[in-house]
């Protein structure tokens, strides 16, 4: 049985959050200008929608190489270091993605991003749940999941005002930020005391360890396959949907966008606030329900209200879901692997899952983009609430040793 009762009080968890959650939000937002700048990238480079769609695949598809390096390392040798490193590695790529002067170049330099974009989630997000209080960890797990959607506002609201002026690449120079994080991290960020009292004592034992939890992983690895189509397939295509079906120019596109990612936000923290009150389970499957609802007012909007509240709604639902995921998949994994477990699962399940965006793309190119989204939405949905309804919780465990 779970243990529950006094939160395992480690220290810093308010600067542990702050660190990790600012770095899965530069994550998300140089992921985003990709998502933001799809056609004028395309025209750049003289690609279609699909071709440059494969690269937002690409990205997500080495994002397990990542999450497999830094996860080994995290579980190994500590949160803090490996955190540093790999927010050094991506801030280089991610200048150099807006230099890139051809276009395999630039597929190149969005493979290496995602390495450093799969090896930043896990190693934060066991680094932030090691440390945050138990009877908060749902609500602080939506603050955290949140940060992609946060990454992806300032993305959209970057797009808004300098897009028109300046063009696409000096957008990526913008994702150097993160650079920046690493003395906030080295500084302020004291190591897991979770992972101190529970470490390996060496990569032997580790990897016996990892071995022992080989279903769990194989569940979590579809679990995640169907939260990745779920966050996807309503994102990444958005605004070329927002474009092809509603002629929109840049402005109006990145509008109905941030408009989207704040009923993102609101709903993250919505649902893991309830996740601590009625379970993990049962918020999400509530939140993925609410957002096979909002399917026609998201796709088939009569109108641009509408159509942004759509946006809003599904969105609230869809990261509502997504929220719970960092305390749901840090519960169920076990101390010795928390740092290779959920990154590792979370990104083989963006590798199945990485190519709904190209999906959209060419299934749009035999209907309407409307219909490729609506029925795309539909059926992810339902798979990941059967995942969901499979598996089990561990609410409110208590981490670390007695």
């Amino acid at each position: 049985m779970p243990r529950r009762g006094s939160d395992h009080q480690a220290s810093g968890h308010r600067t542990a959050l702050l660190s990790s959650f600012l770095g899965w939000s530069l994550d998300a937002f140089d992921f985003f200008l990709v998502v933001y700048c799809l056609t004028a990238i395309g025209k750049e480079f003289h690609r279609s929608d699909a071709e440059v769609a494969f690269s937002l695949t690409l990205t997500l598809a080495f994002r397990p190489v990542g999450a497999f390096i830094f996860g080994l390392l995290a579980d190994r040798y500590g949160r803090r270091l490996p955190l540093i490193v790999d927010l050094v590695f991506y801030s280089v790529v991610e200048v150099l993605s807006g230099l890139a002067p051809t276009f395999t170049t630039f597929l190149i330099l969005r493979a290496l991003f995602g390495i450093g974009m799969g090896g930043e989630w896990g190693v934060g997000a066991s680094l932030a749940m090691e440390k945050a209080p138990a009877r908060l960890r749902g609500v602080l797990s939506g603050l955290l999941q949140q940060g992609y959607a946060f990454g992806s506002l300032m993305a959209s609201l970057c797009f808004f005002a300098l897009f028109e002026r300046v063009g696409w690449r000096p957008l990526f120079f913008l994702s150097a930020l993160p650079a920046l994080l690493t003395a906030l991290v080295r500084v302020r960020v004291k190591e897991s005391e979770v992972w101190q009292e529970t470490r390996q004592t060496d990569w032997r034992q580790l990897g016996r360890a990892i071995a022992g939890q080989w279903k769990l992983f194989l569940y979590l690895t579809l679990l995640m396959t169907g939260m990745n189509f779920t966050s996807h397939g309503t994102q990444d295509m958005y605004p070329t949907f927002l474009q092809r079906a509603w002629h929109m120019q840049p402005g109006p596109r990145a509008i109905l966008s941030a408009i989207s990612m704040v009923g993102a936000i609101v709903g993250g923290v919505v649902f893991g606030l309830v996740s601590d009150r009625f379970g993990r389970r049962r918020a999400m499957l509530v939140a993925l329900a609410g957002a096979i609802m909002m399917i026609p007012l998201w796709a088939y909007a009569p109108s641009i209200y509408l159509l942004a509240l759509g946006g809003f709604l599904i969105q609230f639902m869809v990261q509502g879901a997504w929220g719970v995921i960092p305390a749901h998949l840090s519960e169920l994994s076990p101390d010795s692997v928390r740092g290779f477990l959920p990154g590792f699962s979370y990104q083989c399940g963006v590798l199945l899952a990485g190519s709904v965006g190209w999906i959209e793309a060419r299934f749009a190119e035999h209907t309407s983009y409307a219909n490729a989204m609506a029925l795309t939405a539909a059926a992810v949905f339902a798979f990941a609430m059967l995942m969901v309804t499979l598996g089990r919780e561990k609410h409110g465990v208590r981490f670390g040793k007695s």
